[in-house]
């Protein structure tokens, strides 16, 4: 860092990547009285936080990171209190279907690995299954139900936290693409790209929250840990009749479903599109589009009057243990880095208020995940 450069931070912090993590984050720092900047290159949450299925599941959520997952559902509900917004966030029970034997055994598993880090998840009977939701399909052998799941629309995630931010003194800068990060005794100096025609930011502290790029971010401060990039391919059914009132999901982790109250349904469970980091999703896969339909028309026998809107495409995240990166940068003072979460979207509001607690010198709510136990680790799926 050159000399010109080492003044008073402009900012105590700023936080690259406007997702969920990143803008929870800082909305948590400015509340604890931090000057604080938040960088994107492009509008807040327009990536894997404003186009995911904004399930808020214990299901589907990794056993370790259910009291994560608890926390950040409240704050979900509540999110009209915190954020001075609401994301059309719905209380709705959840179950987790099994048709095959080989799922019932998931389904038992499952429920108890989750109830021992607190989710209130039990296995019942494909009567009082069908009783809680009436159009299951009939070949239904068990199920495991929650009362603790819901969704929120993720397209609404943006908006409110650009209110938030704005409220708490946060300056947001969209559309500011970051080429480079000089880091130096005196903090850290954040350069643009050049065609977002600003001039460099200084910071004493950078927080990356880059999602699937955080593997190029980290790579800017001379760190390498690799980070697995999921496609995931997402649709939604134009309105029909009401056909289900819970969140939905199958123990093969293979179909989640979810209607929303303009009829509309949403089909998910992770099947793969193509695309990459560079070039982010490129083209959804017919073949794994029309399993992922017939998956959710066998599951409840009424969707199969509907018919496809549209099919987008989403980047999900997930490091070599497949548990969250929260944390400390190794070897780079006051740099710290923030994703990659399973689920992230669900947990990711708790996820940025325990990063901001760290930072800010106060003892966590619950531990962080070290993000050094990644050094070294081959690339995940390798």
């Amino acid at each position: 860092m050159s000399e010109a450069t080492r003044h008073a931070a402009a900012y105590d912090a700023v936080v690259i990547g406007g997702g969920v993590m990143g803008c929870a984050t800082a909305l948590h720092l400015a509340e604890g009285g931090m000057r604080v900047a938040v960088v994107d290159r492009g509008p807040l949450c327009r990536e894997a936080s404003g186009v995911n299925a904004g399930t808020l599941t214990l299901h589907m959520t990794r056993a370790a990171l259910v009291p994560y997952a608890m926390r950040a559902w409240q704050m979900w509900m509540d999110a009209e209190r915190w954020l001075g917004m609401g994301v059309l966030a719905t209380h709705v029970p959840g179950l987790t279907l099994a048709f095959t034997e080989a799922e019932c055994e998931l389904v038992e598993l499952r429920a108890k690995a989750r109830r021992a880090y607190g989710a209130p998840i039990e296995v019942i009977t494909p009567e009082r299954a069908r009783e809680i939701e009436p159009g299951l399909h009939s070949g239904l052998l068990k199920a495991g139900y929650c009362e603790i799941d819901g969704f929120a629309s993720a397209y609404l995630t943006g908006r409110a936290f650009r209110h938030a931010l704005t409220h708490a003194g946060v300056e947001v800068l969209e559309n500011a693409p970051v080429a480079a990060i000089d880091s130096g005794d005196a903090g850290h100096v954040i350069r643009l790209d050049a065609a977002a025609g600003r001039a460099p930011l200084h910071a004493k502290r950078v927080v990356l929250a880059g999602g699937v790029w955080i593997q190029n971010m980290l790579a800017w401060l001379g760190v390498q840990i690799p980070i697995k990039v999921l496609i995931n391919q997402l649709i939604i059914t134009e309105r029909i009749r009401p056909v289900m009132r819970t969140v939905l999901s199958v123990a093969s982790g293979l179909l989640s479903l979810k209607q929303f109250a303009n009829g509309t349904v949403l089909i998910g469970g992770g099947w793969q599109g193509d695309g990459d980091r560079e070039r982010g999703g490129v083209e959804a896969r017919p073949q794994n589009l029309v399993g992922n339909v017939r998956l959710a028309a066998y599951a409840v026998p009424a969707l199969a009057e509907a018919r496809i809107a549209r099919i987008w495409l989403g980047l999900e995240a997930e490091t070599a243990d497949a548990m969250p990166i929260i944390g400390d940068v190794p070897g780079v003072p006051q740099a710290y880095v923030i994703g990659s979460a399973h689920s992230g979207y669900t947990s990711g509001p708790f996820m940025g208020r325990i990063m901001a607690q760290h930072i800010l010198g106060q003892e966590p709510d619950l531990p962080l995940f070290d993000p050094a136990r990644l050094l070294g680790m081959p690339m995940p799926g390798a």
